[in-house]
Order: structure tokens, then sequence, then C-alpha cells
């Protein structure tokens, strides 16, 4: 008996120590990433599915990087580069994360709409301005917290990948060795689609978002004395099992899209998806056997799209106010009323409405997806930068500055996002 008792309890206390990690991770699977990791297996098979493995590091030290900076400051990532850097600088950072955040936003919505489209015979304009003011109205007049509780079991949906893979019949041993041996192929399309994969996987408004919510969690629990965070190693061990537990559920379904992807898209002779109800298609064999399989698979995957999306896009909004008030020293949390924190909600009111009219320029918004996702991996390259020199500065951070592992892993995402970038660049100019 006091076993069963006992593990119910130690379920609850680690459900209690996930947060900002969690939902920064399961927000990373927004609708760009489905989109982008779709394509990817779409269009190369397994040739690519080497970068969820390679990621997973890379995209866990920069977040952990990232949530410290937050946690030992009680400070945004935009307000100590304001303290620490020019106004150039400053602004230029901001400018990069709203513009990248404004494109990301746009390109969701049109997702979403696009998927519901597949239940639902109602106008693509009516379903985009139906989710804005949805997104809107919960993310100004409801507590974030309760908010964040609901949609991080719409995050669940993602759940049809990996139940998908162990229901095809698969290769393994061909994707065992796709997943560990890197493959390239020297070309504009190849690093186009990795450029992307490295942008929704590792994107600018996951490193302001998640040092923020540290932030946040520092207030809620009453950590901020005179001004600066009491933290102790146990509130480190906290966010660091936090952030590695989100980045590990994420990038295990990035690997099981691609893997879904390849098997059932790309060994049929599918190459490229033009529209949701291609990427749809990916996990129909999930309800095979059942009758209209195709209009459940279609239920699934919308249902997953929206649940996602509606998680993302505050996310998206909400770092990008989060920097654009950190610039200026206006009061920024969403656990503030509107009236207290006026320029911080004006922000994501702002950013989510041109978004909205980004899916009425006439650009395919499942193409949108991706072409945001390859942005984010160009936006991420100086923002990195920022991010290695503040958390290793031991000025900034005390005696929670990054050590030789930490700096040695952001280093090399540097360098592996630059060099994507300016890869596909030379590809494009050659």
């Amino acid at each position: 008996m006091k076993k069963q008792t006992k593990t119910p309890a130690k379920i609850k206390s680690f459900w209690r120590i996930l947060g900002p990690g969690l939902v920064t991770g399961a927000a990373d699977d927004d609708p760009s990433g489905i989109a982008t990791y779709s394509q990817t297996g779409a269009q190369f098979g397994y040739g690519q599915l080497w970068t969820a493995l390679y990621m997973l590091p890379l995209m866990t030290a920069v977040q952990e990087a990232c949530a410290r900076i937050g946690l030992v400051t009680g400070k945004g990532i935009t307000t100590i580069v304001k303290e620490q850097y020019s106004k150039g600088v400053l602004y230029a950072v901001v400018s990069l994360v709203v513009v990248a955040n404004v494109i990301n936003i746009g390109a969701d919505l049109g997702a979403m709409a696009s998927a519901a489209q597949l239940l639902v015979p109602v106008p693509f304009v009516v379903l985009t301005l139906l989710f804005t003011t949805i997104i809107l109205l919960l993310e100004v007049f409801t507590n974030y917290k309760v908010y964040s509780k609901i949609l991080k079991w719409l995050a669940l949906t993602l759940l049809a990948y990996p139940i998908t893979l162990f229901i095809v019949q698969q290769p393994w041993v061909t994707i065992l060795k796709a997943s560990v041996i890197p493959h390239v192929e020297f070309s504009f399309a190849f690093f186009f689609i990795i450029t992307g994969v490295l942008g929704t996987t590792i994107s600018p408004y996951m490193f302001f978002w998640e040092a923020s919510q540290e932030v946040e969690e520092d207030k809620e629990r009453h950590l901020i004395k005179n001004g600066k965070p009491v933290i102790s190693n146990i509130s480190i061990k906290r966010m660091r099992i936090d952030n590695s537990f989100g980045m590990i559920f994420s990038e295990f379904a990035t690997w099981s899209i691609i893997v879904v992807a390849a098997t059932v898209l790309h060994n049929s002779g599918v190459r490229d998806i033009k529209t949701a109800a291609d990427a749809a298609k990916a996990i129909e064999p999930l309800v095979h056997s059942f009758p209209n399989a195709g209009l459940l698979s279609k239920l699934i995957f919308s249902i997953g799209i929206i649940g996602l999306g509606m998680l993302a896009i505050p996310v998206l909004s909400g770092s990008a106010a989060y920097s654009v008030a950190g610039a200026f020293n206006w009061k920024a949390s969403l656990n503030l009323k509107f009236g207290k924190a006026k320029g911080f909600y004006v922000i994501i009111i702002a950013a989510t409405l041109v978004g909205l009219i980004l899916n009425f320029i006439g650009i395919n918004p499942v193409k949108g997806l991706v072409y945001a996702a390859v942005l984010n991996g160009v936006a991420a390259v100086p923002l990195l930068f920022l991010v290695v020199k503040i958390s290793g500065d031991e000025k900034i951070m005390g005696e929670f500055k990054g050590g030789w592992l930490s700096k040695t892993v952001l280093w090399v995402t540097f360098v592996a996002m630059a060099a994507a970038a300016v890869a596909m660049f030379y590809t494009i100019l050659s």
C-alpha cells in the first residue's frame, strides 16, 4: 500500500516542477514546427532524421542558458541587453524578435484556419478572425496559469505521431542508422529545409519566453528580495529538470513526425506538402481500421494544429511583448490586468493583429509555416551570440554563470546555425 501511495505522490511532485520548460518545449512543436518536420520527412525521407538527435543537446543547452538568465537575474533578456549593450544592439534585438514572431504568428493562424477547414466548410477569413479573437480574449482577460494548464493537455495530441510511428511497419535498421549517421546534400533545397528545421527547433521566441517565464516564477515564489532573486542550487536543479524534460518531449515528437512523414508520405511518392490535408495524411495509418479513417485522421491532425497553435501564439506574442517592454521599462506580466500593463498588452494585440493581416497577402499557409521557420533560423544566429555572452558573464550571472560544458555546447550551436544559414545563402548565389 505504501508503494501505491508513494508513486502518485512522486508523479504529482514531478508535475509541479514542470513549468516554463515544458510549456516552451510544447510550444516549440507549433504548427510551423509540424509543417517543417512533415515537409522534411516527405521531401528527404529519413535523410534529415539525424537532426533530431543532434539538436537535442544544442536545444537543451540554449534553453537552459536562457532559463538560467531569467531565474538568476530576475530580468528578461532584453532588459539585460539594455543594461549591458548599446541602443543599436538593443533595437536590433527587439526588431529581430518582433519581426520573426509576427511572421510566425501569421503563419500559425493561417495553419489553424486551414486545419479547421478540413472539418468545417467555413471561409478561411472567418476562421482566422475567429481564432484571433479567441486567443486575444483568453490571453488578455484570462490568468495565463489557468490557460496554460488547459493547453498542456492539448499538447498531448502530439502523441498521435509517436503512436502512428509504432503502428506502421517501419524499416527500423534504416531509421536507427539515419538517426545517428548524418546525411548531407549540397543543394539549396536541402540547406533551406535544414535551416528551417534548426530555426523552428531553436527559435528566438523560445529564448525570450523561457527567460521571462522564469522571472514570473521568481515573483510568484517570492524569491526576489531587495530587487534581486535569492536563488539556491535546488532552484537551479528544478529549472534544469523542467527544461530537460520539456526539450526531450519536444525532440521525441520532432523525431516521430519526421519518421511518420518519411514512411507514410515520402515512401508513397508524396514529396511536397502543399495543403493541410496533405499533412494530415501522415497520421491516417493511426485510424486505418476505423470507418471514415480519412475524416478521423483529419480530426486528430486538426485538433493538434489548433491546440498547439493556441499554445504557441500567446508564447510568440508574449515573448515579443516582453522584449519591447524590457526595452522601454514597461510593466510586463501575463498575470497583470490590462489596466496595469497597457503597453505590454498593446504589443500583444498589435503583434497578433499584424500576424492576422499577413494571411491576406496571398501566401500559401503551409509554405508560410516553412518560410517562418527558415526566418527564425537566420534570426536566431545573432541572438544566440548574445545568449552565449550573457550566460557566461560572471558580472551578470555571478556564481551561476555558465561552465565550460555549457559554453562549449552554446558555441557549437551558434556555429552550426550560422553555417546552415550561410550554406543556404551560398547555394542561392552559386
